[in-house]
């Protein structure tokens, strides 16, 4: 028995790698419910971080939130009566916010119409290869301000492409990497409408945005993740890199690099966890081509941005720590900056709250992270994580309906003409 226990990480990676795995029907998720948990103590919070080491079973959407003290967690239906027991057991309050995930998935397709398969439009969610034609197309058509750029290889194969707006020389940079989580889809979408809106509109406010900068921006920075999501798990989150003793696929890009590393609780050494940090910094194909690529380039942008949902944040470093006294030189312009990006998006119609400060303080400890690195690393005095819709505890998650890719692609541009010039009048451009 223990000759077969110790054999069977090992016939799963060989499936793996044969294929096996790979032809295996698309994951459902019908009957898979979304609870949201008010957690009182650092005990019931211990009893929810075990249960979302079985990844499979309870799948954390939303990490802790320091400030609300909530935690938004999808639970499968065989598992629901011990769940409930769990959370009996550690008087842990609960309210059902998703009844059935596959309903949600369902609706994410049924809204789409045959037009939207014609043209691409931003109403729906598009695939790897879309996106890619996406930017092959929009590269022919605009060879005079548009440049590829080649951030590195997946672990797959697949290449990592990132796009270059630029009207002119020796502009300040700012980087977008986005979809670094394979099921935030609203993040490729809002990235992709983001270059359209940098190359065609007609807002005076737009043009200067587009005219006065040198946008590099990666729409699809987990290439595997993100195609696996479409094709096999919607709920897909991390990289699709094998462990090595671990039957376990994959780790979080997002806290793979080396800053604070797997430090002070903001990932996971577990291999089955969402937030597995890797066995060391850089382990993942991907994360470590984003490293040698920013390196690299590092003299050619001044600000760094990372589209995330859900959540409804802008969050500046640091992540690594919740102690409010460690904080940036610059945190107070910071600050300024997330106000000034609040601000201009609650003025919309949609009225939307967004809340904004340090991520260690004000959501949760993430160690890690692109964000971080950049930085701490690279000293890049202004970089934000984007948490984007729904809210936190809201009816969607990350399966947000197509319908509300533009409101959110909205309220992006309002934010981002707010925080870029904040972010001028500062002098960090």
């Amino acid at each position: 028995m223990r000759l077969v226990g110790l054999l069977l990480p090992l016939v799963l990676l060989a499936l793996v790698s044969a294929g096996t795995v790979k032809d295996t029907p698309k994951k459902r998720f019908d009957n898979y419910k979304v609870y949201q948990l008010i957690i009182k103590n650092k005990i019931q919070l211990a009893a929810i971080n075990k249960l979302s080491e079985l990844s499979e079973k309870f799948n954390i959407w939303k990490e802790y939130d320091e400030r609300t003290k909530q935690i938004d967690i999808m639970v499968q239906p065989e598992e629901l009566s011990h769940f409930h027991e769990i959370l009996k057991l550690n008087n842990i309050h609960s309210e059902l916010v998703v009844p059935n995930v596959q309903t949600l998935i369902d609706e994410e397709q049924q809204q789409v119409t045959p037009q939207d398969n014609v043209s691409f439009g931003w109403t729906k969610y598009y695939e790897l290869e879309e996106i890619q034609a996406w930017l092959d197309e929009i590269l022919a058509t605009y060879p005079e301000v548009t440049k590829e750029f080649i951030v590195g290889q997946s672990y797959e194969g697949r290449t990592i492409r990132g796009i270059t707006i630029s009207h002119g020389t020796d502009k300040p940079g700012i980087f977008i990497e986005s979809n670094i989580h394979a099921r935030e889809w609203i993040t490729s979408a809002s990235a992709t409408w983001f270059i359209n809106q940098l190359l065609t509109s007609q807002d005076p406010d737009v043009r200067n945005l587009a005219d006065s900068y040198d946008w590099h921006i990666v729409p699809v920075f987990n290439v595997d993740g993100f195609d696996y999501s479409h094709k096999k798990d919607r709920m897909w989150r991390k990289t699709r890199q094998p462990h090595s003793t671990n039957a376990c696929i994959g780790a979080d890009a997002n806290r793979n690099f080396d800053s604070y590393w797997l430090q002070n609780g903001g990932s996971s050494d577990n291999p089955c966890s969402e937030t597995f940090a890797g066995d060391v910094p850089n382990s993942e194909p991907e994360a470590k081509a984003l490293v040698e690529y920013l390196t690299a380039h590092q003299d050619e942008f001044k600000v760094y941005l990372s589209f995330h949902s859900y959540g409804l944040w802008l969050l500046s470093p640091y992540g690594h720590t919740a102690d409010p006294l460690e904080k940036p030189e610059n945190a107070d312009d910071l600050l300024e900056i997330g106000e000034a990006f609040t601000a201009a998006v609650k003025a919309l119609p949609y009225a939307t709250d967004y809340v904004h400060g340090p991520t260690g303080t004000t959501l949760y400890v993430a160690s890690g992270t692109s964000v971080d690195w950049v930085f701490n690393e690279l000293n890049k005095e202004v970089a934000f994580t984007l948490e984007f819709r729904d809210k936190t505890g809201g009816s969607y998650g990350f399966i947000l309906p197509p319908v509300q890719i533009i409101p959110n692609c909205e309220e992006l541009m309002a934010g981002m003409l707010a925080l870029i010039g904040k972010t001028k009048d500062l002098g960090y451009l």
